[in-house]
């Protein structure tokens, strides 16, 4: 897992690193540390989060094993699995 806010100093120093990342595929989910949901790098609900509650990950199982659970809004049907395995 890797926190937004420790990637850099700057906003500049972060975008920087955070696309180098997403390009050499060292990122492929981004997360929500507080609520612990997990969701696709292009969720409009994952852009409107503060940077120090942002968190990414290298794989979908990484923020599973982390205890993290998908977003309902961009991930709807594995959200709904989820769901129902907590019932």
């Amino acid at each position: 897992m890797v926190k937004h806010a420790l990637l850099g100093s700057t906003e500049t120093e972060r975008a920087q690193k955070l696309f180098r990342l997403i390009k050499n595929g060292k990122i492929t989910f981004g997360g929500y540390s507080k609520a612990m949901i997990y969701g696709t790098l292009r969720c409009a609900s994952g852009k409107r989060m503060k940077l120090e509650n942002r968190v990414f990950f290298e794989h979908e199982q990484e923020a599973i094993s982390m205890g993290y659970r998908p977003c309902g809004n961009c991930l709807p049907e594995k959200y709904k699995m989820w769901k129902a395995g907590r019932g």
